[in-house]
């Protein structure tokens, strides 16, 4: 990164900072840049790695280019309008989660900003509860997922999926083919929870895209 934006970068990370109370530890560590990489940056005046702005950058809900041009203006506003998702719900992750349908249209538990990889359209987030699909999916963790109709589509084999089962319990489960027709094997990542076999499911849909739990920004 060249020295003016270097410093535009730290100058637009510090508005940033004050103006949303970021702690220099929490975001350094939410970036993964272990304990005292933020303050260090400010302390030095230090590149950081390209990695290391673009996770800053992420965490913030903010582009790299963005934060520099906060720095060179000196100004938080005229930022683009970021779509937000409504979280509707939890899924269960060796917990029993019942999936109701509670909240209006745009509502749910709380908002998240929507991950710039997806078109808001359609989408929908729950939350994780539960460790069976650690580590890959720990509890908190946001999933994102579209849904058009009842039933297993035939890409939902094979893949980790959102589902609902016949009783109404929803669950995120690596979704396999069960030994009758028209039950499905669902299983966790995490080895010391069992798999799920004969299971009649109401619909499944493949998981879009994930959001591991540091990363979470309630924004509404």
């Amino acid at each position: 990164m060249q020295k003016q934006n270097l410093d535009a970068f730290a100058r637009g990370l510090k508005i940033i900072m004050d103006a949303e109370g970021w702690k220099m530890k929490p975001l350094s560590e939410a970036a993964g840049m272990g304990e005292s990489g933020i303050r260090d940056l400010f302390r030095y005046s230090s590149a950081p790695k390209v990695s290391n702005a673009y996770a800053i950058s992420q965490v913030l809900g903010r582009t790299v280019d963005e934060i520099i041009q906060i720095g060179k203006s000196g100004l938080l506003s005229d930022r683009p309008e970021v779509p937000v998702i409504a979280v509707a719900g939890r899924v269960g992750a060796g917990a029993e989660v019942y999936l109701v349908d509670a909240y209006g249209k745009g509502n749910g538990l709380f908002h998240v900003a929507c991950p710039p990889q997806l078109n808001p359209h359609g989408i929908v987030a729950v939350e994780v509860e539960g460790d069976s699909m650690s580590p890959a999916y720990p509890p908190g963790t946001i999933l994102f997922y579209s849904r058009e109709a009842l039933g297993v589509p035939t890409e939902a084999i094979g893949r980790v999926c959102v589902c609902e089962d016949a009783s109404g319990r929803a669950w995120v489960k690596h979704i396999k083919p069960g030994l009758e027709e028209g039950t499905f094997s669902l299983i966790s990542l995490n080895p010391h929870h069992d798999p799920q076999h004969g299971v009649r499911l109401q619909w499944a849909a493949p998981v879009k895209f994930s959001l591991p739990p540091e990363f979470v920004k309630i924004v509404g």
